[in-house]
């Protein structure tokens, strides 16, 4: 959440900073943030005059008592400052709730050189690597090539419902391979540790990354009833627990709630997981193939950083990402996001679009954001600086990428006419040095 301490200090400037988002209605009802810390203040006041009070009387009485007096008077205006009090501390923590909680729905302010913009249209594209492939032959879509190669629509839509898939041959098996190579790649070569993490989180692990409470409806619940069954689905959960939409939400909340040394930073942590999301709000949006399922696979970057480093780190993160794409020979473009089309917590971001073929477009399949400390402060995430004083520390969290969709990207790039897949040289050793995924 953003520091409330700023908004007191430049409540305009914040408000400004929220316009660079371009969104449809304010995220911040100014008039009762106003409100509230005009009553705020004025409990304080009051209380810090009670217990000035408060004090006085008892020192009287301890005086009275002293000299053999009665001091059942001021012992009687005691008893009734101490209830003002209670009142006064109950209506406080309502008032501090009531703020915490128009917080929560607030997201990150932008950096400066974010681009204004309320959507995809307003986002600038900053470099392109690679070239699209041209074919002598009639190209296909993964989905014509897929029934070949394992990708089974049919049996996911029957086991699941729709937005599920079921691979199997030599598609299940690229796609192992693909994980595999993400995780080798970011551990051996750019230092990252590689962590296994639960699917199900609690409710506050959510709302430390900033999931919750605005983005329930895009969250999958789970319930365990009295005869200990699981049920998940979408909607109000009866129980505060949820898959996750993505291991950036366990990963960050491990230095949650902890203070770190400052030699222990930066940590950089990588898992691979499934990801599950209800796309709340995605009716008839790519509805053929693998582009937007409810269940998928990625490999995440985390970075837990110095507030000093963030910006250097999210260049790096980028490269990171990137380096996964030039390994599998595809061609991507690298896309600075306006305000209104990054993510709540997200204080810049950079999406990596992939070239596909089939859809003769770029599509996304990395989103690296750094969040300073928006999620730190949510989390009670800090470290110790040099002075011994805590500070917040800043998150960052990127896709390493997401696995189905660079399953997607490889199997339509390095397509050839009979049908069978090109595999990269980066590839080959996780298919046992063979150079083609044939059907």
């Amino acid at each position: 959440m953003l520091d409330i301490a700023q908004l007191r200090r430049d409540l305009p400037g914040v408000i400004s900073g929220l316009e660079r988002r371009l969104a449809p209605q304010p995220f911040l009802d100014a008039q009762r943030f106003g409100a509230l810390e005009a009553d705020r203040k004025q409990l304080q006041v009051r209380t810090e005059e009670l217990q000035a009070r408060r004090n006085a009387l008892s020192k009287l009485i301890g005086q009275l008592k002293g000299k053999g007096g009665d001091a059942s008077q001021q012992m009687v205006e005691v008893n009734r400052i101490a209830e003002q009090q209670k009142e006064g501390a109950a209506r406080l923590d309502a008032i501090q709730a009531e703020l915490s909680a128009l917080l929560m729905a607030v997201p990150n302010l932008p950096q400066d050189d974010v681009p204004r913009g309320s959507d995809e249209k307003g986002n600038v594209e900053v470099r392109r690597w690679g070239t699209p492939p041209e074919f002598d032959f009639a190209p296909k879509d993964h989905i014509d090539l897929g029934t070949a190669l394992g990708i089974d629509f049919e049996t996911g839509a029957r086991l699941s419902g729709s937005r599920f898939t079921f691979l199997r041959g030599p598609a299940a098996r690229l796609h192992r391979a693909l994980a595999a190579f993400m995780l080798d790649l970011q551990t051996r070569e750019h230092g990252y540790t590689e962590c296994y993490t639960p699917y199900i989180v609690n409710r506050e692990i959510l709302e430390g990354t900033g999931q919750l409470p605005k983005f329930k409806d895009d969250m999958f619940w789970v319930y365990r009833g009295g005869d200990g069954a699981a049920v998940a689905g979408g909607g109000e959960p009866p129980a505060e627990q949820y898959l996750i939409s993505t291991s950036e939400i366990p990963l960050t909340n491990t230095v949650r709630e902890r203070i770190l040394a400052a030699d222990e930073l930066p940590l950089k942590l990588t898992a691979h997981s499934p990801c599950f999301r209800s796309e709340a709000g995605s009716a008839g949006k790519d509805t053929r193939g693998m582009i937007r399922q409810h269940q998928f696979d990625k490999v995440e970057m985390v970075q837990i950083v110095h507030p000093d480093a963030s910006r250097a780190a999210l260049d790096e993160m980028v490269g990171h990402a990137e380096h996964v794409l030039q390994a599998l020979e595809l061609p991507y473009r690298v896309v600075l996001l306006c305000g209104g089309d990054m993510g709540f917590a997200a204080a810049k971001t950079y999406d990596l679009e992939v070239w596909l073929p089939g859809q003769g477009a770029y599509r996304e399949i990395s989103s690296c954001s750094n969040c300073e400390a928006f999620q730190a402060r949510r989390m009670q995430a800090r470290f110790r600086n040099a002075q011994g004083k805590t500070e917040f520390v800043h998150t960052l969290n990127g896709s390493g990428l997401a696995v189905g969709r660079t399953l997607i990207a490889v199997v339509e790039n390095h397509q050839q006419a009979d049908g069978s897949i090109a595999l990269p040289p980066a590839l080959r050793p996780y298919f046992g040095g063979a150079d083609v995924l044939r059907p």
